[in-house]
């Protein structure tokens, strides 16, 4: 099922996309106790007991693909988590060796972008970069969770582009991770998620990463380093994972940064990551 945050000339649906269009996403028979989800977040914390009731609206009243605009799938979640250097070709190409724990940062809330919306290059900025990702939404509230059990933790997966300004990340005293990660629209996320079950193997996914309609980034997530149970089981030993939150799984190489010469983003370029079975995740850069 590919799920969808949809907004129209009057309202804002949670849908289900479909060949034709989106279909608003309605439930049969919900106890009195279940209030109608009005957002992701609430739909994925219920979606045990709401999955066995989903309903369509009728195929003659879907609402064309040219007639809404998409918003993030995810607009708020609880937690952003992001692994570092998790493809060993791209920790080669940044000047390190593979990482032998996951690299672990975050983002604010606020970095979240829309599918279509545009990415912001900061003033304080002139290094900002692109990196195409596979993100985990989770499902299931977890902490402790043993690695056999954490696939059953996941909800679905989306196309994730983890924008980083790297004069910040990099060059600024300490290593400003968190600064250079989280400006305003720097993770992109969608276009919609695709439900675990729709997934077959999550590591075995085409991704790629196309600047200008030029292919930058290209491998498949059987490259990961620190596949996604390991990742579910590592961090759930330090923090509660809950429904909705996102975890961005890492970037193959082929980033701006790791170029001869480099190549930093500029505005009216336009970045499409693509991940098979997900879509295709486009956003344009625009100066502030």
């Amino acid at each position: 099922m590919r799920i969808v945050s949809i907004k129209t000339q009057t309202n804002s649906h949670i849908a289900v996309e479909l060949d034709a269009g989106f279909a608003k996403l309605d439930f049969e028979n919900i106890p009195p106790v279940h209030s109608f989800p009005d957002s992701t977040i609430e739909l994925i914390r219920d979606w045990d007991s709401l999955k066995p009731r989903v309903a369509l609206s009728d195929t003659d009243s879907l609402i064309a693909k040219s007639e809404v605009q998409l918003r993030a799938p995810i607009a708020n979640p609880g937690k952003i988590i992001c692994i570092g250097k998790n493809y060993a070709k791209h920790a080669q190409e940044m000047g390190s060796d593979p990482p032998s724990i996951p690299v672990v940062f975050s983002k604010f809330n606020s970095a979240i972008a829309a599918p279509g919306a545009e990415i912001v290059l900061p003033k304080i900025s002139q290094k900002v970069d692109f990196e195409a990702e596979l993100v985990v939404v989770i499902g299931k509230a977890g902490r402790f969770i043993d690695r056999a059990d954490a696939m059953s933790h996941v909800f679905g997966y989306c196309c994730g582009n983890d924008i980083s300004a790297r004069d910040w990340q990099k060059e600024k005293p300490g290593g400003q991770w968190l600064l250079g990660k989280t400006f305003d629209s720097f993770a992109p996320l969608g276009p919609c998620i695709v439900t675990a079950d729709s997934i077959p193997d999550p590591h075995q996914l085409e991704i790629s990463l196309r600047l200008n309609g030029e292919t930058m980034q290209h491998s498949n997530t059987s490259h990961l380093i620190f596949p996604i149970d390991f990742l579910i089981a590592h961090l759930s030993q330090f923090v509660t994972l809950e429904p909705g939150d996102l975890i961005f799984t890492g970037t193959p190489s082929g980033v701006g940064a790791g170029r001869n010469p480099a190549m930093f983003l500029k505005p009216g370029d336009r970045l499409e990551v693509e991940i098979e079975g997900i879509g295709t995740l486009s956003n344009q850069v625009v100066d502030c």
